[in-house]
């Protein structure tokens, strides 16, 4: 695991067999996924059995009627009627499942849940459950650990990370859980909707909590004060994991000595290659995300069912990773080149499955048909790598979609930092397209005196409609004039 922070954005990157399978990006506008408010109820909608209700984002949030918890549960009542449980203008605490998306508002519950390092405290569920993902052997021995210590109605969730941890960890972790509940508690009786009572940890800890573990080699962090707040989180939390961390130094960027920009800056390309010369091709729409799988240049040895077998096995390995890398969730339709052996079929689905076992992310995958479709879905929790990196196309009324304006400016002014640290001069000329150089000069955007104070080189811009739109053209360098004199 790796994790890159600077002024602009948090990235951490989850790399296996040298290659990048996981991205995750935070800016400044976070996600608010896991964030608990108090919230007011603006309208019940009886024909669509949900509600809306604000808490304090610019869109109402939507609460559909099976995520509302009531003393009976939700078992217990099999047609409730969502006017029998809300009414507008009524105050109630709810949960983000979902980012807020495209034209739609987040999707909340009131079923709220706080996850810790080894446990997901449930505080409206009396249920106590072990991760599926471990041996029989290891969950009975977690369950018979963790059933005397929850108190009674409230239910636990025993993570996966919780493999071979000791009573007294999962203890402590029990205990820190039932105490932010009650934190939560109070500052929900003491305040007015709409507003904020529970912050969840930002990218770094979220994902160093929820993933990292035995599995991984190490983590490198290239910031000072996220270094050292992870390892403090994780003395606390898993000592043993302490001595994996490492804080990278080098001057070379850590993504880009880990050889992952190219691997980045392909997350939002249409057409993925495969090894063996074929392709596959990602298009979304609004409704799904289809995938198409092609031979390309890739023409086989012996027939066409053997050609299409070995091409649909790479590109079941290439899709699941791709999911995973662009965080790509709802419906997903996979056109698969046909075949006409079932075996083969059943072989291709079977591998998509098997590397779909690493996903974190929970999926869902149908049979293959005899068109060659497969049909699955991923539960969708954020907009991915394509909403956070692209916008739409402002020339073609939302057919397509461009680099944003927020995603080339990082891109350009991480590029010019490159050029400075790296370079031996004293002083830089640079090219830039005239539309980033517009972004780059924008008022308030004190971009190029940062980075004379952070390198203690001189560095001008000028606009040059030859240079691409995320390019750095190095025109001149050289050495600083010295104040006063005649060059100054």
């Amino acid at each position: 695991m790796l994790i890159s922070h600077d002024m602009h954005e948090t990235r951490v990157a989850v790399v296996e067999n040298r290659r990048l399978v996981e991205l995750y990006i935070e800016r400044p506008k976070r996600s608010v996924v896991g964030n608990i408010y108090l919230g007011k109820v603006r309208d019940v909608l009886p024909g669509m059995q949900a509600a809306f209700v604000d808490i304090g984002l610019e869109k109402n949030a939507f609460l559909y009627v099976d995520e509302v918890v009531t003393p009976e549960g939700v078992a217990g009542a099999p047609r409730r009627d969502i006017q029998s449980l809300l009414k507008p203008g009524q105050q109630l605490m709810v949960q983000v499942l979902k980012d807020p998306m495209g034209t739609k508002g987040a999707r909340v519950t009131t079923e709220v849940t706080l996850p810790g390092r080894f446990l997901v405290l449930m505080p409206f569920s009396a249920f106590v459950g072990i991760s599926r993902k471990l041996p029989d052997e290891e969950r009975d021995r977690l369950t018979s650990i963790i059933e005397p210590l929850v108190p009674e109605g409230i239910g636990v969730i025993v993570r996966t990370a919780a493999s071979g941890a000791a009573e007294k960890d999962l203890q402590g972790d029990l205990e820190f859980l039932l105490r932010l509940w009650r934190r939560v508690q109070a500052q929900a009786r003491e305040g007015l909707a709409p507003e904020v009572v529970y912050t969840e940890m930002d990218l770094a800890l979220r994902l160093v909590r929820d993933a990292f573990g035995e599995t991984f080699r190490r983590l490198v962090v290239d910031d000072r004060r996220v270094y050292e707040k992870v390892t403090s989180f994780l003395r606390k939390s898993a000592p043993k994991l302490v001595r994996r961390v490492q804080q990278h130094k080098d001057k070379e960027p850590l993504f880009q000595s880990y050889g992952l920009q190219p691997e980045i800056e392909s997350a939002v390309l249409r057409e993925v290659p495969l090894a063996s010369g074929g392709h596959i091709t990602i298009d979304k729409t609004e409704a799904l995300t289809s995938v198409d799988v092609n031979t390309g240049s890739y023409v086989g040895r012996k027939n066409l069912e053997d050609t299409a077998l070995r091409t649909n096995l790479e590109a079941a390995a290439e899709v699941a990773r791709q999911l995973r890398l662009r965080d790509i969730g709802g419906i997903i339709v996979i056109d698969f080149i046909d075949m006409e052996d079932p075996r083969n079929r059943q072989e291709v689905v079977s591998r998509l499955s098997r590397e779909l076992e690493l996903d974190r992310t929970k999926t869902r995958v149908s049979e293959m048909s005899r068109l060659g479709l497969v049909e699955m879905t991923r539960k969708n929790v954020t907009d991915g790598l394509y909403g956070v990196f692209t916008e739409p196309c402002p020339c073609c009324n939302g057919e397509g979609r461009v680099l944003s304006d927020t995603t080339r400016r990082i891109i350009v002014e991480r590029s010019l930092r490159e050029v400075l640290v790296s370079g031996k001069a004293s002083a830089y000329l640079v090219g830039l397209n005239p539309q980033t150089y517009a972004l780059v000069n924008a008022p308030g955007n004190n971009t190029l005196a940062l980075l004379r104070s952070e390198t203690g080189k001189r560095v001008n811009v000028i606009a040059d409609p030859d240079v691409g739109p995320i390019e750095v053209r190095l025109l001149i360098e050289g050495k600083a004039a010295v104040p006063g004199s005649e060059n100054d």
